[in-house]
């Protein structure tokens, strides 16, 4: 899998345009499905990252890409199941996860913010 290209608001995947948050697990691209995240919007005053979502904790790392300035909350019930599953996370803007993800094994899953 490679990123192509990354600017506000869009991701580029193996030569696709992607328009919304995306996740990476096990190799295989998928649409971040933030709705049951949506819930502690109010709290935090942006959706963040919970573990409500269907994190892809197959992995021995986790990278969140928490968009271009790096605004994505996220909950401290994460790293919490990260710990207790065995697995690294590494939350950086998303230009940086990009970076991290090229120099990384298939190991190493992720979940990227697009915007904010």
């Amino acid at each position: 899998m490679r990123i192509d290209k990354f600017s506000f608001g869009c991701i580029e995947v193996d030569g696709e345009r992607y328009e919304r948050d995306v996740v990476i697990d096990r190799g295989r691209l998928k649409m971040r499905k933030k709705k049951p995240s949506q819930a502690f919007r109010a709290e935090f005053g942006h959706t963040p990252l919970s573990v409500e979502e269907k994190i892809p904790w197959k992995c021995k790392r986790l990278v969140v890409g928490t968009g271009e300035p790096g605004s994505l909350p996220v909950m401290s019930a994460v790293y919490e199941e990260a710990k207790r599953r065995g697995v690294e996370v590494v939350v950086v803007p998303t230009a940086e996860a990009i970076r991290l993800l090229a120099r990384s094994d298939p190991s190493t899953n992720a979940v990227l913010h697009i915007t904010c």
